[in-house]
């Protein structure tokens, strides 16, 4: 665990530091935090971020939503998840599926990407594999606009944990 950092001092970061820090808070995706380094100072950090996100263009956010892994999907299975990922995965029972349960992931993964075109985002860490089977099947009754505006609070609240997770 990296020592925590008052704001000032993440403030006072150089652009390379900031971005060596932080880097990999958003999942594929450090052209959040090269914008971000850019916007300082911040008087709160998770804010500061959040606010690059939303004013990202649509597309950019897309881009953003679909740089996350499926739910104990293919790259939880080739173990190609980020080590963030992973360890988040494992924290709600992701990576010890019964076959059961792993098929029913499988089918809602496929037709959630079906409808919206990108994969379904939670914040696993808030949640056990019941609380992500129920959401998942809740939220297919979405609008994509309802979805887009979801996955990127969800991503939100990931970012919240992972710089709780660095302080």
């Amino acid at each position: 665990m990296t020592a925590p950092l008052p704001l000032a001092a993440i403030n006072a970061l150089d652009h390379a530091a900031f971005v060596a820090r932080y880097g990999a808070l958003f999942e594929h995706s450090p052209w959040v935090i090269e914008r971000a380094a850019a916007q300082r100072p911040f008087a709160d950090l998770h804010a500061g971020l959040m606010a690059v996100v939303m004013a990202a263009s649509a597309e950019e956010q897309l881009a953003l939503i679909r740089a996350h892994p499926e739910l104990a999907g293919k790259a939880a299975i080739d173990r190609t998840l980020t080590e963030a990922s992973a360890a988040e995965q494992a924290s709600a029972g992701l990576d010890r599926l019964t076959a059961e349960e792993f098929a029913r992931f499988h089918a809602l993964n496929a037709a959630y990407r079906e409808r919206f075109g990108f994969p379904f985002i939670i914040c696993v860490r808030l949640t056990d594999k019941a609380g992500i089977l129920a959401a998942m099947e809740r939220r297919l009754a979405h609008d994509r606009d309802q979805e887009v505006a979801a996955a990127l609070e969800q991503i939100g609240e990931i970012v919240r944990l992972r710089l709780e997770d660095l302080a």
